[in-house]
């Protein structure tokens, strides 16, 4: 039924019949699931050098879901956010990729609490690129805590704006 209609009758059916003294806020939303076809999943070894063959099974999916045109930039994000777990994260480490129609999200998990934060690398540094690259290629990007650790996720639209 309607979200209006489901608000008023659990508004009504929990407060008291004079009203409260306090505002009262109820936020309902209807979601829609993902069908599992639309995630891939795998759990990253702590090697570096098995990087390479993580970027080619994540290209090989994309053109599997018909997503070949995303799968550059995807790779690059994959490959930063990846390395950064490997070398600073805490193992296991995961990798998702989550696609509906309009957006590609990257998400790489690892049992470190550790925030990630932007390094303003210097001209000669060879490293503190990475997540400024994932802000620059990358729709969004952020993290999220989980009781197990953290989620670094990237979004990457998956059609070009009309500008």
């Amino acid at each position: 039924g309607s979200l209006d209609v489901t608000c008023d009758r659990v508004l009504h059916a929990l407060l008291p019949p004079g009203g409260v003294p306090d505002d009262v806020a109820l936020l309902l939303a209807r979601t829609q699931g993902l069908p599992a076809s639309q995630v891939a999943t795998w759990d990253i070894p702590a090697d570096p050098a098995l990087v390479a063959p993580i970027r080619k099974q994540v290209v090989e999916q994309l053109d599997t879901w018909g997503l070949s045109e995303a799968a550059f930039t995807a790779e690059l994000v994959v490959s930063e956010l990846v390395t950064n777990a490997i070398r600073y994260g805490s193992h296991p480490i995961r990798l998702r990729l989550i696609h509906d129609a309009t957006t590609l999200i990257v998400e790489v998990s690892d049992t470190s609490h550790t925030a990630p934060h932007l390094r303003r690398a210097k001209t000669f540094d060879e490293g503190g690129r990475g997540l400024l690259l994932v802000a620059q290629l990358t729709q969004r990007w952020g993290s999220r805590h989980t009781p197990e650790g953290k989620t670094i996720w990237a979004e990457l639209p998956l059609f070009e704006e009309d500008e």
